[in-house]
């Protein structure tokens, strides 16, 4: 027996002509619906750039401390959720304090959605304090100065909340985690726990071929593109630029696989879509002697986990911290990939029997396929 084939069948062409017609007004409006989305997207920008930047926290909050107000000003803010209604807080808990990245977006992705860090800690009953910032930096701040507001923060939260075990949670997302450790090492006793979300800390590590961003240095000959954008911009770089940065790193998905994400699925992707574009199409400005600091000391430099010597002498030590520590981190991470999140644990310590002799606590999570934003935005991983 010998197999035979079906023979093919062609459809009649006014059937092709129907489904062909279909398909050019469902890509009609599609395009139309696509375009509106984007519309909308550019009017919250403008919207939120005259409202002065503020942040993308979905819930109410009341700003305590204005940085731009204190002796040593800078543009960093405290900020005290408050409960939703139906969430009860227990003033003897111990608070939370969420620190959000200055890292060219806006702040509030701590807190922009329900199933998030801001949201899980109000829902356990925890009084939650949030840490952001306004788009204009104070002209000639700097990170010692952000330190210093920061440690006043903490303060207030201390002194908010009297008693045992008063000592704030603190997590740090990106950018935010390495501005933790270093507040936790210099100023040891206003801190609880503290967690580095997705943060990098040991910024020379990676694996080849896998981690791109730690070659850029190399790449474009040193910081200079860095201190030229700051200069052209007179003394101010744009966070645009750094946003522009992160979306260098997945030209695919930048140039076609958001866009068309959008359009394939516009009947149901808008609301998620604007949401997120709220936070990420938000940009602020940073001083060019915070730029220089933290290219020189950290992604340069690379002197975090040797320790950094501020101007009034003190030391930045991570030997100093001496409250648990908590790290999340993930291998879908391009930005701040495991290593870049785990090595300075081995850089500072050299063996985990000194962590023991010392009496250190360090825990972390290791996720497969969280991206860098889903370890802090994401809600699976604000679950943990």
């Amino acid at each position: 027996m010998t197999a035979t084939s079906e023979p093919m069948v062609c459809a009649p062409p006014l059937k092709l002509l129907e489904t062909w017609s279909g398909y050019l007004v469902d890509s009609a409006e599609r395009a139309v619906l696509f375009w509106d989305v984007l519309r909308k997207h550019g009017n919250t920008f403008l919207q939120n750039t005259e409202r002065g930047g503020s942040p993308v926290l979905i819930f109410d909050h009341d700003v305590l401390i204005d940085g731009r107000a204190l002796d040593r000003p800078c543009n960093y803010a405290l900020m005290s959720i408050r409960a939703p209604q139906g969430v009860t807080i227990d003033p003897a808990k111990r608070p939370v304090v969420v620190v959000d990245p200055r890292a060219g977006h806006g702040p509030g992705e701590g807190g922009f959605k329900l199933d998030s860090e801001i949201g899980f800690a109000l829902r356990a009953g925890h009084p939650v304090y949030f840490i952001g910032f306004y788009p204009e930096p104070v002209p000639g701040q700097t990170l010692v100065d952000i330190g210093e507001a920061e440690s006043r923060f903490l303060e207030e939260v201390i002194r908010r909340h009297p008693g045992a075990g008063n000592k704030p949670f603190v997590i740090g997302n990106c950018q935010a985690g390495w501005a933790v450790a270093g507040l936790a090492a210099v100023r040891p006793e206003l801190t609880g726990p503290v967690a580095f979300v997705g943060a990098p800390l040991s910024y020379w590590a990676g694996a080849d071929s896998q981690n791109p961003m730690r070659y850029n240095g190399g790449i474009f000959g040193g910081t200079w593109p860095g201190n030229l954008l700051a200069d052209l911009g007179g003394g101010i770089v744009d966070g645009a630029w750094f946003v522009q940065n992160f979306e260098n790193l997945d030209p695919a998905n930048t140039f076609w696989k958001k866009p068309y994400g959008l359009y394939s699925r516009v009947d149901t992707e808008e609301e998620r879509f604007l949401d997120f574009e709220r936070w990420w199409g938000g940009f602020y400005r940073m001083t060019k002697q915070e730029f220089r600091a933290i290219v020189d000391n950290l992604f340069a430099g690379n002197r975090l986990a040797r320790g950094i010597e501020l101007p009034d002498r003190r030391k930045i030590d991570l030997k100093n911290i001496t409250s648990p520590v908590v790290v999340l981190a993930s291998w879908g991470d391009n930005i701040s990939p495991p290593q870049q999140a785990l090595n300075w644990i081995d850089d500072v310590y050299g063996h985990e029997d000194r962590i023991v002799a010392l009496g250190r606590v360090i825990v972390y999570l290791l996720a497969e396929d969280a991206g860098h934003l889903s370890i802090f935005v994401g809600g699976r991983v604000a679950k943990k």
